[in-house]
This record gives structure tokens, C-alpha cells and sequence, in this order.
């Protein structure tokens, strides 16, 4: 049986499902244009608006949909575009998502690292595995 095709995926998918992945396309893509041309205080608040009306889309849909865009783009999205765009995406349906933006300085080069997650209830949903090593600066509602 040959392979189905990216688009025969896509319209495989639930109506609410598709919704929720085209959108994730379209915020990584503003979420890296707002990273890459915007200064920070403006790009960091690029995902915290206020909340919209609640929706049946869950969490971890919205964080299939941003990883599943993350991986079809062009580009390389690192933590802050899909942390953004995460954030944003649960905001506008209803769900309070904070962004957490962290720090270390790497002790072999002296560099410093910084590093985005995103967590629903206190629950990190998104960036969780590399959070730990990291010391929260500011979280974005």
C-alpha cells in the first residue's frame, strides 16, 4: 500500500484537529518573525494576549500542533517561536498558559544559555526537559 501523502494526512485529521495544526503553522510563523525582527520585550509578549473563549481544543492538541508544524517548516524553531506560539494558541482558546523564560551560564565556555517553557495549572506542557537546569527570570501570563 504506497504511502499517504502529507495533504491526504492533513484532511485525515478531525475538522478541529486541522484547525488547530494550520494555526500552529501560521503562529510558529509569526512567532519566528516576531523573534528574529521585533526586540525582546515586544517578541516575548507575542504570546501573551488575553484569553479567548474556551474551546474543546486541549493542551497536549495544542502541543502536538505546534511540534507536528515545527518539524514540516523550512526552518530550524527553537524553544522561544514554539514556546510562543504555544502559548498564544492555548491563550486564544481559553486556556491561561504561562511562558517561562530561563537562564544558566554554561560552565565549560562561561556562555550564557537561556531557555523558554511553557506550563498550564503549574504543569510544564512544553520545554519541560531541559527546564530544570535552567533559573526562571521572568514568566509571561
Amino acid at each position: 500500500m504506497p504511502q499517504a501523502t502529507p495533504l491526504t494526512r492533513l484532511y485525515r485529521l478531525s475538522r478541529d484537529r486541522r484547525r488547530v495544526l494550520l494555526e500552529a503553522v501560521y503562529l510558529l510563523v509569526a512567532a519566528s518573525a516576531a523573534v528574529a525582527l521585533l526586540p525582546f520585550r515586544s517578541a516575548i509578549g507575542f504570546g501573551s494576549k488575553p484569553l479567548g473563549r474556551r474551546t474543546r481544543v486541549s493542551p497536549d492538541d495544542c502541543v502536538w500542533a505546534v511540534e507536528a508544524a515545527a518539524l514540516r517548516l523550512p526552518w530550524r524553531t527553537m524553544c522561544i517561536q514554539k514556546g510562543l506560539a504555544v502559548q498564544r494558541l492555548l491563550r486564544r482558546n481559553g486556556i491561561g498558559a504561562v511562558l517561562h523564560y530561563g537562564a544558566r551560564r554554561d560552565a565549560e565556555v562561561g556562555k550564557l544559555e537561556a531557555h523558554v517553557w511553557v506550563s498550564v495549572d503549574g504543569v510544564t506542557i512544553i520545554g519541560g526537559e531541559e527546564a530544570p537546569a535552567f533559573a526562571e527570570v521572568a514568566a509571561f501570563p
